[in-house]
């Protein structure tokens, strides 16, 4: 389905106006996402085109992370040198090689010409900066250390960025073996079971059970490609409707936490985010109610972000962080011990940075031996056998089976 641009007033927790503009399939999922986003939804209004995005070939690309991190580098360095903001973005307009990005430094120029500050220039743009983006850049402008915030800010997107491309490099590998049995199977069932249906046609006689079984799903398939091509689609659009709902996402999020060996990756991941998106929100000065406001939103996972909703409100009651955080077993127990000891030795935000990188070691190792084929192969393979077996080699027999009973006749 085609997404159309939406043009929209909300509300931040403070009260702050902020107009932007998000792409979305209707008004009602743009509305859900920037409640999501965390915001108070004023006004949302259709568009025909998006700001945030530039029209490349026809198609809309979008701003990507990696974008983003060259950009806040190189914009915390032009102001670490001495460069004021307003001219910083002038340069950077014309430097990235990014056009969406470039769309949007301008738009940022503008708001900054016109009186607003950095961080409320940032917050029209939600789809591109995320809030814990937004929360650390208004921490800098109220600390006089904005070059600094930004470079850690900078250094917290390369790490997230680090960990995405090694989990999707991890899941490669399975993923690839599926899909190419699925396509196997899907050509066996088109071209290959029609030549073996016609030939046993020829012959006469009865056919066992699993090769009319195989038949009769080949002739299904051949028969009503376009009504399962169909369901396919339409199965997809629901699942990713249904995953766009808070109560599909948490169930969603909670059966990935439960996969074998994926399972704990995405955990661990989900972890060193946490740990080091928060860290350097309290360690950019942003009050412990409200980065938990933000982590909530920005975890990853909405096991965790649930959980750390809740555990606010037992924060805010006057509960110590990682006595709340410990109520949940997404939170691993030596997490959970090493913030009781920063909180006690008032250093939560070193202790939640060294979290992070344990964690982000213990991504990387995992990722390592998946990535490793003879520990892939011997973590998986009993399962890809199984998968194989059953599929392929369950049709190879199914239709070889009538040629067994001719032989053993003839014998």
């Amino acid at each position: 389905m085609a997404s159309t641009t939406f043009g929209y007033k909300v509300r931040d927790r403070s009260g702050t106006m902020i107009e932007g503009t998000l792409e979305g399939a209707n008004e009602q999922l743009v509305v859900a996402k920037l409640r999501e986003m965390g915001y108070v939804p004023v006004s949302v209004t259709a568009r025909s085109k998006s700001v945030l995005t530039a029209s490349i070939g026809g198609r809309a690309k979008k701003v990507s992370l990696k974008d983003v991190v060259v950009f806040t580098r190189q914009l915390a360095t032009m102001v670490n040198a001495g460069l004021t903001i307003l001219r910083a973005l002038m340069i950077l307009t014309e430097q990235t090689q990014s056009k969406a990005l470039a769309e949007v430094a301008t738009e940022m120029t503008r708001d900054i010409e016109r009186g607003l500050s950095l961080s409320q220039a940032v917050a029209r743009h939600p789809t591109v900066f995320p809030p814990v983006y937004r929360s650390m850049v208004r921490a800098g402008e109220s600390g006089g250390a904005l070059d600094t915030i930004m470079l850690r800010m900078a250094d917290t997107l390369e790490k997230q960025l680090e960990l995405r491309g090694k989990v999707k490099s991890a899941m490669s590998y399975p993923i690839a073996v599926a899909g190419i049995v699925v396509v196997i199977v899907t050509a066996m069932l088109l071209f290959v079971v029609p030549m073996f249906e016609g030939m046993y046609d020829d012959l006469g006689g009865q056919l066992p059970l699993p090769t009319r079984m195989l038949i009769t799903m080949s002739g299904f398939v051949t028969g009503f490609w376009w009504l399962l091509g169909s369901a396919g689609v339409g199965g997809t659009f629901a699942l990713r409707r249904w995953k766009a709902t808070p109560a599909g996402r948490l169930a969603f999020d909670r059966f990935k936490l439960r996969l074998p060996v994926f399972g704990q990756l995405i955990h661990k991941t989900a972890v060193a985010r946490f740990t080091r998106t928060f860290g350097s929100l309290i360690r950019s000065g942003v009050p412990i109610m409200e980065s938990m406001d933000i982590v909530s939103d920005t975890s990853g996972n909405a096991v965790m972000g649930s959980a750390v909703v809740e555990a606010k409100e037992r924060v805010r009651v006057g509960e110590p962080v990682s006595t709340a955080l410990g109520a949940y077993p997404v939170f691993p127990p030596m997490v959970v011990q090493m913030m009781a000891v920063g909180e006690e030795t008032g250093a939560l935000d070193e202790m939640l940075e060294k979290i992070a990188d344990f964690y982000d070691g213990e991504v990387s190792a995992t990722v390592d031996s998946l990535t490793s084929l003879t520990s892939l192969t011997s973590l998986i393979e009993p399962l890809l056998m199984v998968f194989m077996g059953v599929s392929v080699g369950g049709m190879v027999v199914a239709l070889y089976m009538p040629m067994f009973q001719i032989i053993n006749l003839v014998k």
